[in-house]
């Protein structure tokens, strides 16, 4: 089942590209694609209902591929993994959804996102190391046809180049680890449930942590975290909406995902020598992000800008977790548990924040603030769910950010109270830099000389709206019910923290 849900969007893709040219209207192409996310979705419903939280992994398929290096096709899916399918799914529906505004090149462009989203969920399910960095790399292949084909003329193909070099550099580094997990296992695997039951690295000193260095910034590059976030914000503010939010919903969380999948359980030793290290890599961009994110006179900048902020959140929350002076197993449990909800909260918000930014975009022809003032008259619902998903970005309580971040900071606290304390002063300046956007674009009697006939500007279409507050709905229901999600989270954050401990 799980091989299906992956591989629909590609086998659909297959299709679309191999018949004729005008056999396909553009509408026909942007229909196909809902249909198939979809579909895809629904699927990944009827895995959850039959999902067992206490079961670990579950629904895993085996299939040598090559056996001489020790390689395989193995998939499978757990607590850890299964909230970012369906986050994968959900938000390349809305995508989908939104796109049907789109009218460059849509076949192109249809089959690129179907492309993505099978690279992304392949990437979620992989069991093997190979696996996971080949659909790790061929994230990057799509997402820099997407930047460099429609983004916002010819700063995008520049902004796509520095995009591919960081990340496909950084998962250079991140092979040259998971080729010394290989060689430190006997006998020479690649699977990632062999080389966590076997821990092959643990008394190797220096070995271990050259490893644990190399996919430490593979994975760092792809967060990103401070002080290789630099090709984010170009990337963002030059990538076309739905590519910025599928970006920072589903592919910022393949770095995340890698380090409670295989940083942390294959390097459980590593993990706790560098515990430190990794909150204070955390608290920096969690404040560093918040405070440039204040500096910003662009919208869509701010928002890229937030990313690195609650990115850093994750970051503090798996440090804290491998720290175990100070803390109990229930503490560094909980702050695992919340660094996953943040990788699903983030991906509904920011998705919806970016997506959002599309609208502006296409009604002024510019992000800057700067450039509007009184929209909220001329465009009350673009101005009323703007304004919702800020204060759900912010986290405020209601919304699956508070969820999340009550979570990272209760779980940190004990064993790292000062970075802990520092990293909450990241939710003010996230509150501030959301309210001087808001009232600089939505509030207000417009200003001359002004670059934006506000009076000109129109509301939210019908697809814009379903899209977007489809997301902000999915945030709303996480933070006012989390246990639907939580029970499925909870016991796999409880493996992980036994691994650790090691």
């Amino acid at each position: 089942m799980l091989s299906v849900i992956t591989f629909l969007p590609l086998a659909v893709c297959t299709v679309l590209l191999l018949l004729p040219p005008r056999a396909l209207s553009n509408r026909v192409c942007s229909w196909v694609w809902i249909v198939t996310a979809a579909a895809d979705l629904a699927l990944v419903i009827a895995l959850w209902a039959a999902f067992d939280p206490g079961g670990g992994l579950q629904y895993q398929q085996r299939v040598r591929w090559i056996p001489s290096a020790g390689v395989s096709y193995h998939v499978g899916v757990d607590g850890l993994s299964l909230p970012l399918i369906a986050l994968t799914c959900l938000l390349f529906l809305a995508v989908a959804v939104y796109s049907l505004r789109e009218t460059k090149r849509v076949r192109s462009y249809v089959c690129l996102f179907l492309f993505l989203q099978t690279v992304s969920l392949g990437l979620f399910v992989a069991l093997d190391l190979i696996l996971f960095f080949v659909f790790f790399d061929l994230s990057i292949v799509g997402m820099f046809f997407v930047i460099a084909g429609w983004g916002h003329g010819e700063r995008a193909r520049a902004a796509a180049l520095k995009f591919f070099l960081y990340t496909f550099i950084g998962s250079l580094a991140l092979l040259l680890g998971f080729i010394g997990l290989y060689l430190a296992a006997t006998p020479h695997t690649f699977d990632i449930v062999d080389l966590t039951r076997a821990n092959p690295l643990a008394g190797r000193g220096l070995y271990a942590g050259l490893v644990l260095l190399a996919i430490g910034v593979g994975l760092a590059v792809k967060t990103p975290t401070v002080p290789f976030h630099t090709w984010l914000p170009p990337a963002h503010t030059d990538a076309p909406a739905a590519g910025s939010a599928i970006l920072a919903g589903v592919l910022l969380k393949m770095g995340t995902y890698g380090v409670v999948r295989i940083a942390m359980p294959l390097l459980p030793g590593g993990w706790r020598h560098y515990a430190l290290v990794i909150v204070i890599v955390g608290a920096v961009s969690v404040v560093y992000g918040a405070l440039v994110a204040l500096a910003q006179t662009d919208f869509k900048r701010m928002i890229a800008y937030t990313s690195v902020n609650h990115m850093g959140y994750i970051i503090l929350a798996v440090g804290a977790a491998g720290t175990l002076a100070g803390s109990d197993a229930q503490a560094r449990s909980l702050a695992v548990t919340g660094a996953v909800t943040q990788m699903v909260s983030h991906g509904l918000i920011t998705g919806a924040l970016f997506l959002l930014t599309g609208v502006l975009y296409d009604r002024g022809g510019t992000y800057s603030i700067d450039a509007y003032s009184g929209l909220a008259a001329h465009t009350p619902r673009f101005a009323a769910v703007t304004a919702v998903a800020a204060f759900a970005s912010l986290g405020i309580p209601g919304f699956s950010g508070f969820i999340a971040e009550f979570q990272i900071f209760t779980g940190s606290l004990a064993s790292q109270t000062v970075a802990t304390a520092i990293a909450v002063t990241g939710i003010l300046i996230t509150a501030a830099l959301f309210l001087r956007a808001l009232h600089g674009m939505f509030l207000g009697v417009p200003q001359l000389p002004q670059t934006t006939p506000t009076s000109g500007i129109t509301d939210l279409k019908r697809s814009e709206a379903l899209s977007t507050v489809a997301l902000l709905a999915v945030a709303l229901i996480i933070g006012v019910a989390p246990r639907w999600l939580l029970d499925v989270i909870e016991p796999a954050s409880h493996t992980v923290i036994g691994l650790v401990a090691r």
